[in-house]
């Protein structure tokens, strides 16, 4: 059967008010020993709203969010949406000069952090100007809880008269062209459209529950926890995206989940008891990064009662843009689908254009994949000229990956314009690497390239050439970074050379380096 939905949503917390007058005691979230019906979770982001308000939070202004999953961030976006305003949510990996860096770029005038990570704010306070307030949420809600008193403290307020289904609501970062994260912003609009049309083809049953274990700074964790939200259905949020934490969160009923292909490999390593425990799945959302085929071919004979989906896209298209349904994993008269991204999902369309000319490419031919959907993104916060460099005048967006399109528009991702890395789900953009290595004393050029990993899809390599008359083992430039950018984001290994290969006109040839280790690969990422 196909499960109610909410009828037309325009604003992002549509679902959540539906839901609290048709069903007020029904089961809403779940998170950690805490259970909330809908009226009682759509009363705290309404008492937030009203907390915010007296704050004198506004329309176009930022508010941001930093701990671990946590209930209090969604609340946060909605909250902070009804006020016309956006929720900055950081990368709870980040170190302290990342955190600084995404605080202060946003703008945000509110930040709510949670107790593990307070003492990276602590460290940094004096270099948050713009932050006028901090508000600390404790994983629990345990008494002294500064955030739920907070709440307490402030009368429900609905949606203020001016917000606009077109103003940003999630402000997500990204690495980007200089090397340092741009901030997304997402408007109710593309939230919405992404919801709708991301879940389409979707069937759900009565008594199914959403696991929400993908982290919420990343598009993945944001945008799916909405899908509970539109179709009425009970979400448990796990903290952490760990074994445990998802297997506990099975057992209490969850039967839905989005997760990165990682997680898959490590259930099947952990033995019959945890594979039988995952097998109560109905279906298995995979994305984020590479899929080794493999692993998915193992997972199915694994459960072979789930559905698995795969999805494609990027944050500015608020996630997900093309989407491999269940069928189409058993379709054994193609199976070589399995390896594709699936078909574009209703509402966005898919162009192959050649990256030198600009002209479109017929079925079968390799070029850069351009997307067309109500889910892009508003731009880039701040950086206009960036936005116009990937978004066209007539509303396409430059997506920087290359592939190609077959005759029944399932669309292959094989390679990337842009040297992202994807790694267990999170972005790494090479140049931030590079301008880390760089720096130390002993490096004269280094490049960074994604190399495969049965386990993570890509994990991060460093090529360097060393100075003249300087020494540095791989240990010591590791260790380099890991002093000075997140510890996901640092090689897991290094290459020293001579020469780095390079074109006629000095360019790094990146392909060429990637080109061994991607050699016996269906795909150059993954």
């Amino acid at each position: 059967m196909s499960a109610p939905s909410v009828p037309a949503p325009t604003f992002m917390n549509d679902g959540l008010a539906f839901w609290a007058e048709t069903n007020p005691d029904g089961e809403c979230m779940t998170y950690g020993g805490r259970t909330w019906t809908w009226s009682q979770w759509d009363e705290r982001v309404r008492r937030l709203t009203g907390g915010l308000s007296a704050l004198g939070i506004g329309r176009g202004d930022v508010v941001a969010f930093l701990d671990k999953n946590h209930p209090a961030c969604v609340e946060l976006s909605m909250a902070a949406g009804s006020l016309g305003a956006a929720n900055a949510i950081v990368n709870w990996r980040s170190a302290g000069d990342e955190v600084d860096y995404a605080v202060n770029d946003s703008g945000a005038r509110l930040l709510i952090v949670g107790t593990e990570l307070m003492p990276v704010i602590d460290k940094i306070r004096d270099r948050l100007p713009k932050v006028e307030k901090i508000i600390e949420v404790t994983a629990d809600g345990a008494e002294g809880d500064e955030y739920e008193a907070f709440l307490a403290a402030h009368e429900p307020m609905s949606r203020a008269p001016d917000a606009s289904p077109e103003d940003p609501c999630l402000v997500m970062y990204s690495s980007g062209t200089t090397g340092r994260p741009k901030g997304i912003m997402l408007t109710h609009t593309n939230m919405v459209a992404h919801t709708v049309n991301s879940l389409d083809g979707m069937e759900f049953d009565d008594g199914d529950k959403i696991m929400v274990a993908m982290p919420l700074f990343h598009v993945g964790g944001s945008s799916y926890v909405l899908s509970g939200l539109h179709f009425g259905l009970p979400s448990i949020m796990t903290r952490d995206p760990d074994g445990a934490s998802l297997a506990g969160a099975i057992m209490q009923g969850a039967n839905r989940t989005f997760l990165v292909p990682a997680v898959l490999a490590q259930v099947l390593q952990s033995g019959p008891e945890a594979v039988a425990v995952f097998g109560k799945l109905k279906s298995y959302t995979y994305g984020a990064a590479p899929m080794p085929l493999p692993l998915l071919r193992a997972a199915m004979a694994a459960w072979p009662d789930t559905d698995f989906i795969q999805v494609y896209g990027l944050t500015e298209v608020g996630g997900v843009a093309t989407h491999l349904m269940p069928e189409a994993h058993r379709d054994e008269s193609h199976p070589e689908r399995l390896v594709s991204a699936g078909q574009p999902i209703p509402g966005c369309e898919v162009r192959i254009v050649d990256p030198a000319t600009l002209e479109d490419l017929p079925v079968g031919e390799h070029g850069e994949i351009w997307l067309r959907t109500p889910q892009l993104m508003k731009g880039f916060l701040g950086r206009e000229k960036e936005t116009r460099e990937v978004v066209t005048d007539d509303g396409w967006f430059r997506t920087g990956d290359m592939g190609r399109v077959d005759d029944e528009n399932f669309v292959f991702v094989q390679d990337r314009l842009k040297d992202m890395i994807i790694s267990g789900g999170e972005n790494i953009y090479s140049p931030e690497v590079e301008r880390v290595l760089a720096e130390h004393p002993s490096v004269m050029e280094v490049a960074v390239i994604g190399v495969p990993d049965d386990r993570w899809g890509e994990t991060v390599k460093a090529v360097v050439s060393l100075k003249p008359e300087t020494t540095a083992t791989e240990d010591e430039l590791i260790a380099w970074c890991r002093e000075r950018i997140a510890t996901f984001k640092c090689p897991k290994s290094v290459d020293l050379i001579e020469l780095l290969p390079r074109n006629p006109t000095g360019k790094i040839l990146k392909r060429e380096l990637r080109k061994p280790y991607w050699a016996d690969r269906d795909s150059a990422i993954g």
